[in-house]
């Protein structure tokens, strides 16, 4: 009976909140004689803080042509604009700026579900050896990070000089697909000098031969032991997930002027290796059993700054990787 009394009482401070929200929404209304999507749109910077506030807006509206305009196809946003702006009796004429606002933040969430939906296909297609565009990617990848070093075949142990766990690459990409070749290859040629050092610090042993103050000199003060490419589809699952779960909204919204594309997705990932190396060095780990448990105080970190709406996870590449980035 207890529980049945704390259910139903629960129940009716929901109601009677959900309608002083809504009373209030009425009266600012009135007062100022704009709705909620005006008041957002005039009162918000372009980015993820207008966006996040224009989509739950539209989610939780009691309109559905407002509900469904989250989830309509890119070709359909301007339409979709022009009937809001009927249903709320605004008039393009005198409040232009507004459907210029709206299109955008329409555009970043629509491009937000296409953009999940283009990463999660390339997840779940597994590596085929037998297909020639996939082999081409996989041994560009070895050429963009060994270039000196020819392949003695195509399963060999060299394989494991840039960070897999065996003779043969493939079994290696099971849990993230061509995802993480993808996210590989294009950390390799985007910002190769990042890479090439990542690369060459995770192979150093724990003891140098220097002496202490020469030591302490290097960019590194401490070994890195892990596995460059098994900890790339690490971070890749780390980037699926930070999109999948909605957090990577912040970001990419900041980021995105208009539709977020998978070029944006991948340099995401550039920015997670990126800091996730200097993460390692500062945990200082014993071996590589700590991975796992810090690989989640990174996600934590990351999360706590995707938390902030100005937030914008920028890749620090050269000069030279940002034209090759934008071609």
């Amino acid at each position: 009976m207890k529980h049945f009394l704390r259910v139903l009482t629960q129940f009716f401070v929901f109601l009677y909140c959900k309608w002083l929200w809504r009373t209030l929404k009425f009266v600012t209304r009135k007062v100022t004689g704009r709705c909620e999507l005006q008041r957002i749109c005039y009162g918000n910077k372009p980015g993820a803080r207008r966006t996040l506030q224009i989509e739950s807006s539209l989610k939780f509206s009691k309109s559905e042509l407002l509900q469904s305009a989250v989830s309509v196809r890119p070709d359909s946003v301007e339409k979709v604009i022009d009937d809001i702006m009927t249903l709320k009796k605004i008039k393009p004429a005198t409040n232009p700026q507004l459907g210029i606002s709206l299109q955008a933040s329409l555009l970043q969430i629509v491009g937000y579900r296409g953009l999940l939906g283009e990463v999660e296909n390339l997840r779940r297609e597994p590596y085929d050896c037998e297909n020639p565009e996939h082999e081409h990617m996989l041994l560009k990848l070895w050429k963009t990070l060994r270039p000196n070093a020819p392949l003695t075949g195509r399963i060999t142990k060299q394989w494991c000089e840039i960070g897999f766990q065996g003779s043969d690459p493939k079994t290696d990409f099971r849990g993230m697909g061509l995802l993480g070749l993808h996210n590989l290859l294009y950390f390799a040629e985007h910002d190769k000098a990042t890479a090439l050092q990542m690369l060459h610090d995770s192979l150093q042993p724990r003891h140098s031969k220097l002496s202490k103050v020469e030591w302490e000199k290097t960019t590194v003060a401490k070994a890195i032991g892990y596995s460059f490419a098994i900890v790339g589809i690490n971070i890749t699952d780390l980037a699926y997930s930070l999109l999948a779960s909605g957090a990577l909204k912040t970001h990419l919204y900041n980021v995105a002027p208009e539709m977020p594309s998978l070029m944006h997705f991948q340099q995401t990932f550039c920015y997670l290796m990126q800091e996730f190396h200097k993460f390692w060095v500062e945990q200082d780990p014993c071996d590589i059993m700590e991975f796992n448990c810090i690989r989640n105080k990174f996600h934590k970190r990351i999360l706590k700054q995707l938390s902030n709406p100005n937030m914008a996870l920028c890749p620090h590449f050269a000069a030279s990787d940002l034209l090759l980035v934008n071609l």
